[in-house]
């Protein structure tokens, strides 16, 4: 299939995505977010598939947030269903049988980060950079980012991202656990097929199966990724929300 923001190849064992919207840092539009969903999908029976890489086109940003031009006016029922849709993508990659690993490559922001935080494994280049900024617009994180960072970081670490919109760099994302290795950004793809390499030796149904099971654990979690859809559709429309994108469209800070 072809796609019009995403670019997708066959490199031995790996399947590579890369986002191709490099001249707007690979920001998140809900048509690439689908694009990304149907690839990961279609490789999920190609037995010659034993790991897929998620990656971002450039060296500056692996995804540096959702698109927010394309949402600024929606309303509370828009909002939702952005979210509910996201959250469908994010846990495809999550639930994926093959392993999914998140080549971090610069920006990891917003819906970005939610994405590099769905895939399984994340490996960083050392200019990257992490955080949740969705606060700033007078929202919540839309696409799991409230669960998902508490599982990878711990609730108060997570939370002080979340409350602050702090952002963070790739030795700190180490430290706090978000990522697992920092490797060049000229090394950064062949460090993740090496891994896959070393995958490949193990029994892809032990693979699939160990997968599931550690997925099992956090699935009492639900109730907080569906309170997180709620209230992040809710948050369009308020006064806050309009100031938080007028500010980020006007290159100033938001007065709430």
């Amino acid at each position: 299939m072809k796609y019009n923001n995403i670019i997708t190849k066959q490199e031995n064992n790996a399947f590579i995505i890369t986002i191709n919207r490099e001249n707007k840092l690979n920001a998140l539009n809900i048509e690439t977010l689908q694009e990304i969903k149907h690839a990961v999908l279609s490789v999920q029976n190609n037995k010659e598939i034993r790991g897929i890489i998620l990656t971002g086109k450039g060296n500056k940003a692996f995804a540096a947030g959702a698109d927010i031009a394309e949402f600024k006016d929606f309303n509370d029922e828009q909002g939702t269903k952005m979210s509910i849709d996201g959250h469908s993508v994010m846990n495809t990659l999550e639930n994926s049988k093959i392993p999914t690993i998140a080549a971090v490559n610069g920006f990891s922001l917003g819906g970005g980060n939610e994405l590099a935080m769905s895939c399984h494994i994340r490996i960083a280049s050392e200019n990257a950079k992490f955080g949740q900024p969705e606060v700033n617009l007078g929202l919540p994180p839309g696409y799991g980012g409230t669960q998902r960072l508490v599982q990878l970081i711990g609730k108060g670490r997570a939370l002080e991202l979340l409350i602050t919109a702090d952002i963070i760099n790739a030795q700190q994302a180490l430290e706090y656990g978000l990522i697992t290795k920092i490797v060049p950004i000229e090394n950064l793809l062949e460090y993740c097929k090496e891994l896959i390499n070393k995958i490949t030796e193990k029994s892809p149904s032990a693979v699939a199966k160990v997968i599931e099971c550690v997925n099992k654990h956090f699935e009492s979690t639900q109730s907080g990724f569906e309170t997180e859809n709620k209230e992040f559709g809710n948050s369009f429309g308020t006064s806050d929300f309009i100031e938080g994108t007028n500010a980020f469209n006007e290159k100033r800070k938001p007065k709430f």
